[in-house]
């Protein structure tokens, strides 16, 4: 095979044939995927199904903490995860610029291959273009997952008192991209959080009765998605700011830089709106777990000002979080 891609590798013959089977079908081999016919015959239980769709084109492709690939399937299964789905099949399209490294292009699928395992999900159906060198950035994907939710889990009406629960550390995502996407010389131990969030819902679900919204803070952070939330729910949001995790590392940065670490993007973590007599007994659940020790009640829902999010210092003061004009950080996933 070629050390790079070109062009004839997206023309559907003998090239892309030794493509497909070369890098995809060796780490994503399952008998699905493998049995040529152009839909993947699929099975499933009987039920509701989630169904989403998602495009990566994070920059750069390597980052601490992972890559495009990891980003892709976590990015999607963590989709079917808040909407309390249990991911069982995903596909993956790919847009890969002439001159693009096989070996850099075997990374990355592997790596995906990796992901779909920890999760428990298969890539069972798939797409590969190329084009002209200088049409892309380099490689792009897509990827769609389906699964079948469990124990009915469905979103319900926000009240005034509920609380929301934040799985961890905020903000590491997008400062770690930013790092390493402008090469900012600091000594830093900073990684993105990019992982499945499929163990953190799989641990609260017999508390499905009592969860109101499952999101994950990815493009936006944190604050975006609870002005997203608010206005679902026609609701003020008061957060307490001593509460809201994190790490003196990434405040110190996104500070010196300018920027806000409650609006990077975090591609690991949960945000769950729950009543709050319940509410501590999720936080301990989610607390049990590795990837959850800084988990956090972070406020509540108000009726006292609607529809607006704010944070509350140790001292009373007040600041508010708005809705961002535009993003803060492009190309973060």
């Amino acid at each position: 095979m070629n050390e790079t891609i070109e062009l004839i590798h997206g023309d559907g013959g003998k090239y892309t044939s030794e493509l497909i089977k070369g890098i995809f079908y060796k780490h994503f081999n399952n008998s699905i995927l493998t049995s040529g016919i152009d839909s993947a015959l699929l099975t499933v239980d009987t039920g509701k199904m989630a169904f989403t769709t998602d495009s990566f084109v994070v920059k750069p492709l390597f980052f601490s903490g992972g890559n495009i690939g990891k980003l892709a399937v976590c990015g999607t299964v963590n989709d079917l995860a808040v909407s309390g789905a249990k991911p069982l099949y995903l596909s993956a399209g790919f847009i890969i610029e002439e001159g693009f490294s096989i070996e850099i292009l075997d990374l990355i699928v592997e790596e995906m291959a990796k992901q779909c395992k920890l999760s428990g999900v298969k890539i069972v159906t798939g797409d590969t273009k190329v084009v002209e060198k200088g049409s892309a950035d380099r490689i792009f994907i897509n990827t769609a997952g389906v699964g079948v939710i469990q124990n009915n889990y469905e979103m319900k009406k926000i009240e005034a008192g509920d609380k929301i629960i934040v799985s961890g550390d905020v903000g590491n995502h997008g400062t770690a991209i930013t790092l390493e996407r402008y090469n900012i010389d600091v000594k830093s131990h900073i990684k993105s959080d990019c992982a499945s969030v499929c163990p953190i819902v799989e641990a609260i679900k017999e508390y499905y009765p009592c969860i109101k919204v499952m999101k994950d803070p990815t493009r936006g952070g944190l604050a975006e998605i609870l002005n997203e939330i608010s206005d679902i729910a026609k609701l003020g949001i008061r957060l307490v700011e001593k509460n809201i995790p994190v790490l003196r590392e990434v405040k110190g940065i996104n500070k010196m830089l300018g920027l806000d670490p409650l609006y990077m993007a975090c591609e690991g973590r949960v945000v769950i709106v729950v009543k709050s007599e319940v509410a501590e007994e999720v936080l301990h659940k989610l607390q049990s777990l590795k990837q959850c020790q800084n988990a956090s009640i972070i406020g509540s829902f108000t009726e006292d000002l609607e529809q607006i999010v704010y944070i509350e210092n140790s001292f009373g003061g007040k600041r508010i979080l708005n809705t961002l004009d535009g993003e803060m950080l492009p190309r973060i996933c």
